[in-house]
């Protein structure tokens, strides 16, 4: 088997990487950046300071601070307007997932134009688009290291899945220290996105040695550090690690795939404005349990980088003590239910059939281990929902 490998050309990691982007973005030759981030990071003065960084390297960026939460097609339009108004030569994404991802699209449809919709998947696109700088800051979303990015289509509430070459950023800059700050609720739901990531891409079908290595070494990292980054927002060290393992989460999804947990979650995100993470983390145990018995060697690789299982535990039962090990761990970073989180049964249930056909849809669910079926995805639904 041949695997197909995507990865930023340059990546500066570590504590005090954001100061060196200027530094990045002019080595490439890029003079124009428009930075995407949110109004967040700009009511706490990181964008000022980002774009300071830039001006000191001689650069002439320009600011667009309106990303919004789980971006849309709508949202785009000002993006894209900022883009061309500036002369945009490259774009610098700013944020957690959702600035990232905004990054990308205004890259792409900043040369190509068209909408959303005629890029999403199962199409995978090559380009062109503009050059793509990402500064995460959150430890989850591995968007910095992906050729991917999700948009919700406002005319459908799709959430849209859209891979390809051409979303994968030129450089990230990955720095630990803008994530000091992040709250424990978004620690946790970050937190438990990359764990999502680096298990779905080891038992994915599409899963490669490359990919393996660097979904162990994840898993293992947030077995060690997650819960004490919840406990503990200034645990340093905690931090750093989990920043190192979404990345490296990130590279190992872009390069296999993810799978039935996020065809299932992205649903939720878009019709209940649910965040990313949170969705993945209210399905992943009992998405793991639907799927282990299918590939339950993979799921004790897991299981033992995880440090809930040992060499001595047959496949079987290491793959059920993680089963076990995502419920206690979800318990401990007090993930609601979907009832809990306030979504109305009703809604939920009226609405499963068509979250359903858009896990399909997405085409992930087709690299689970078990290849459901619409009537297993809505009985999941059904379970997940008390």
């Amino acid at each position: 088997m041949v695997a197909s490998l995507s990865l930023p050309r340059i990546m500066r990691v570590g504590p005090g990487a954001a100061d060196e982007l200027g530094d990045v973005v002019a080595g490439l030759g890029l003079s124009r950046p428009l930075l995407v981030t949110d109004a967040f990071l700009v009511g706490t003065g990181a964008a000022e300071r980002l774009t300071a960084t830039l001006q000191k390297a001689g650069l002439q960026p320009r600011l667009f601070s309106g990303t919004v939460p789980d971006p849309t097609t709508d949202s785009l339009a000002p993006g894209l307007e900022a883009l061309h108004d500036h002369r945009a030569d490259a774009v610098v994404g700013f944020g957690g997932g959702s600035p990232m991802d905004t990054a990308k699209a205004l890259a792409l449809l900043g040369v190509q134009g068209g909408h959303m919709r005629d890029y999403k998947a199962p199409r995978v696109n090559s380009g062109p688009a503009l050059p793509v700088i990402a500064v995460p800051t959150t430890a989850g979303s591995g968007s910095e290291a992906t050729q991917v990015t999700v948009i919700t289509d406002s005319a459908t509430d799709e959430k849209m899945l859209c891979l390809g070459p051409a979303f994968q950023p030129l450089a990230a800059v990955v720095d630990v220290e803008l994530t000091m700050s992040m709250p424990p609720r978004l620690t946790a739901d970050t937190g438990i996105d990359a764990l999502t990531h680096a298990v779905e891409a080891y038992v994915s079908r599409k899963a490669n040695p490359f990919t393996d290595s660097l979904a162990l070494a994840a898993i293992a990292t947030i077995g060690r550090h997650l819960r004490r980054a919840y406990a503990d927002g200034s645990d340093a060290p905690a931090r750093e690690a989990m920043m190192l393992a979404a990345t490296q989460a990130g590279i190992a999804f872009s390069n296999s795939s993810v799978a039935l947990v996020h065809g299932m979650s992205r649903p939720i995100g878009a019709h209940f404005h649910v965040a990313h993470g949170l969705s993945n983390a209210m399905l992943f145990p009992a998405v793991t349990a639907f799927s282990v018995h299918a590939a339950p060697g993979r799921y004790a690789d897991c299981a033992r980088a995880l440090g809930v299982a040992t060499a001595a535990d047959s496949a079987d039962a290491a793959a059920g003590k993680l089963v076990d090990a995502l419920r206690s761990l979800c318990h401990d970073l007090e993930v609601p239910t979907p009832r809990a989180h306030g979504i109305d049964r009703e809604a939920w249930t009226r609405l499963t059939p068509l979250m359903a056909e858009q896990a399909l849809a997405s085409g992930s669910p087709a690299n689970n281990p078990v290849v459901p079926t619409a009537g297993q995805i809505r009985e999941l639904y059904s379970r997940i929902y008390d």
